[in-house]
């Protein structure tokens, strides 16, 4: 059984979790600060992806970055390398996608804590920075670790914009999902049935490692400054 499929599943998710997790935390941080308004539009902006069919961001993103685009073709042309259909292609893709679940959870945690050790924090004379790394993200930890793990899980399952964007080529860039599609289509179902299989066993964990986290978060009483 060439097990390529799932470390390259893991690989794309591992690095778009990493890349979601940095902006998402970010972005987050800021857009909680922002008045009702203004954050409403741009949470909007923001989680699209969340809502809109994967073929449609990986059409999207095939406009952007494929050799017929301006960027895509621009980089064609210089530096002879096509960015899609290559297993960085479902990374760009996997971020994308992933990006809202990081972004939301962490907005989340952010709004939920307490403001009077913020304030307490400036009165203080502390930096933005130290509340930051300090008192904010201490007490979301909970949180955005849960968001983290969930955004793995998701990445780890996309198959619909990473089909569009890197296709389907065994040890380059095929993926559980791509894999279990192929077989499918090839009639190979007991080989289907066992990424199938993988694939639940991994959600199973993720799902109950997310439970886990979310109920520490939300019993969670006590807090650190």
């Amino acid at each position: 059984m060439d097990w390529f499929p799932l470390e390259n599943s893991i690989r794309i998710s591992l690095i778009s979790t990493l890349v979601t997790f940095l902006t998402g935390i970010v972005i987050a941080y800021y857009v909680a600060k922002l008045n009702k308004v203004l954050k409403g539009v741009i949470d909007v902006i923001l989680t699209l992806p969340m809502v809109l069919p994967p073929t449609v961001i990986g059409f999207f993103i095939l406009t952007v970055i494929s050799p017929k685009s301006t960027l895509g073709g621009w980089i064609f042309e210089e530096f002879n390398q096509r960015i899609t259909m290559t297993w960085q292609a479902a990374i760009i893709a996997t971020t994308i996608v992933t990006f809202p679940l990081m972004y939301r959870t962490a907005r989340g945690a952010f709004e939920h804590i307490d403001e009077t050790l913020i304030y307490s924090g400036r009165t203080l004379g502390l930096s933005d920075a130290y509340i930051f790394w300090r008192i904010i993200l201490p007490n979301s930890k909970q949180g955005i670790i849960a968001g983290t793990v969930l955004a793995f899980a998701r990445g780890l399952g996309e198959y619909g914009a990473t089909s569009m964007v890197s296709g389907y080529m065994p040890g380059k860039t095929a993926t559980i999902s791509t894999t279990v599609y192929h077989l499918w289509q090839i009639g190979d179902e007991e080989l289907a049935y066992r990424w199938v299989g993988i694939n639940l066993i991994i959600s199973f964990v993720v799902l109950v490692a997310v439970n886990f986290f979310e109920k520490r978060s939300y019993q969670s009483n006590g807090v650190r400054v």
